[in-house]
């Protein structure tokens, strides 16, 4: 029997559950609002439920924090726009609420006619595959200390001393892991957490753009929009 005929008698349905035997990806399909059509098991238990009819037709607003939660739709709107993520490392919520290391790729989903149809995705909690975690405590310190000292001037000599690297071995290291430089790692997430105030505080964008570590209002408004699309005054009124 060829392949193309077992994938049709076998149908859809039984061959995504097999996601259901891997404990350590969370795998999930949303339509082109960002609403869940089919999730594993665990990814359902993640979010806290558990089966899937208990989160059939939610979105991330439903069960993730706000700030989070705009972060993986507009993700979402990304990848149906051209966008790729492959093995993308972040640091997410566990289903405890702590932060770990996770490795996400996400793609898009089409129709006969190219008709986007939604998105589907896989993360993997690095926590759980000890040859992949080596290679993140690489850089693990430089990124926790970026995470943590965000709001004031880090310069890439301080991170390489930390790490006992040279600066051009930290950016090879941030470049083959992270796919990205020190200083492009550090612009990301003072706007991730610029995000996060704009969501759940009322502080003017200014004094946002301040306590995120930017000096001047306007460079922040655009690098936001660079990685966000649009600027923070709209996505607060999108908010209210």
């Amino acid at each position: 029997m060829k392949i193309d005929e077992i994938i049709a008698r076998a149908g859809v349905n039984q061959l995504i559950a097999a996601f259901d035997l891997l404990h350590d990806i969370l795998f999930w399909v949303k339509d082109n609002e960002s609403r869940v059509l089919y999730a594993n098991q665990h990814f359902i238990e993640h979010q806290g439920y558990k089966s899937l009819d208990q989160i059939l037709l939610k979105t991330d607003f439903d069960f993730s924090p706000k700030h989070l939660a705009f972060q993986y739709v507009n993700d979402d709107k990304r990848v149906m726009s051209g966008y790729i993520v492959t093995d993308r490392l972040e640091l997410n919520q566990t289903s405890n609420g702590e932060l770990a290391w996770f490795s996400t790729s996400k793609k898009v989903i089409t129709d006969e006619s190219n008709q986007i149809l939604g998105t589907y995705g896989i993360t993997r909690h690095l926590q759980k595959t000890s040859k992949a975690l080596l290679h993140v405590r690489a850089i693990e310190g430089p990124v926790n200390y970026i995470r943590e000292h965000y709001h004031r001037h880090i310069c890439i000599e301080e991170l390489a001393q930390l790490a006992h690297l040279s600066v051009s071995a930290l950016e090879r290291r941030f470049k083959k892991h992270l796919a990205k430089t020190p200083n492009q790692f550090i612009n990301e997430i003072r706007l991730e957490n610029a995000r996060r105030l704009l969501v759940e505080t009322q502080l003017p964008v200014s004094q946002i753009a301040y306590e995120c570590g930017f000096s001047e209002p306007s460079y922040f408004s655009k690098q936001f929009k660079r990685l966000f699309g649009e600027i923070p005054s709209q996505m607060r009124n999108q908010i209210e």
